[in-house]
């Protein structure tokens, strides 16, 4: 079967758990964030750009599996504006077999698939890759969830050639007296290929809901994104990020 068409399969699947019975939680959220230290492949030297990004996202937990789905637009005065989205579907083995497939930390297995796309105005800033693998959601201490992924990357070749990634993606909630904290982000690494260096972008936000004291049901959070991100976009050079931005988030 083409990648292609498992993709299409993976992404049909959910959409069909979608039409067929109500999620079992949803959440839409959007992001607003400011950095003063984000870098750029396409920059001179080694200057800290200043970057502000909206960000919409939508999750959702299905019967047979779940979805998350994100866009990011993007600005800064090296690349002007950007529009980043990933569109995640995963299908639960245990779900579809009706079989329990918990195993030590395990407590799921699913199919994995992953379509990110960009435009914008920098060279090879256009591009739709497609990712497909297996995934594990965690059973972890203080967790609320983990997930663990690994896929095999069909790339747009005109940018970069085919590599493997794995992506963990994590949220810990806890609480300072009355007070509402959450620590969520995600960690991907690729591997390097004879085009491109191996890429860590492991970005987490620190977040403290004061929502909560407009209305007991109001998420809203400020706080901070850190990102680092080691040879980004691949890049042979070495350009590293390490930006702390400030972040205002409303979950509807």
């Amino acid at each position: 079967m083409k990648l292609t068409r498992l993709v299409a399969t993976c992404a049909l699947a959910s959409a069909a758990a979608f039409t067929q019975a109500a999620p079992v939680w949803q959440d839409f959220s959007i992001t607003g964030l400011y950095g003063e230290n984000y870098k750029s492949p396409f920059a001179n030297g080694d200057e800290k750009i200043d970057q502000s990004t909206v960000t919409f996202e939508y999750g959702a937990g299905l019967k047979y599996g779940d979805f998350f789905a994100f866009a990011d637009r993007a600005n800064n005065d090296v690349d002007g504006n950007t529009t980043y989205f990933e569109v995640s579907p995963r299908i639960s083995l245990g779900a579809v077999s009706g079989q329990k497939l918990a195993v030590g930390p395990i407590k799921d297995v699913l199919i994995a698939g992953t379509w990110e796309g960009n435009s914008g105005n920098y060279p090879g800033a256009d591009f739709n890759n497609y990712l497909y693998g297996i995934g594990f959601d965690l059973e972890i201490p203080y967790f609320k969830y983990a997930q663990l992924n690994f896929y095999k990357a069909d790339n747009d070749k005109k940018v970069s050639k085919d590599d493997y990634q794995m992506t963990f993606a994590y949220g810990i909630p806890f609480n300072v007296g009355a007070e509402d904290f959450l620590v969520d982000g995600f960690l991907d690494w690729s591997t390097a290929e004879s085009d491109h260096a191996s890429e860590l972008n492991w970005t987490t936000q620190y977040k403290w809901n004061v929502g909560k004291h407009f209305s007991p049901d109001t998420r809203l959070y400020v706080g901070i994104e850190h990102s680092v991100w080691n040879n980004k976009f691949g890049n042979k050079s070495g350009i590293n990020q390490n930006d702390v931005s400030a972040l205002v988030k409303y979950h509807f």
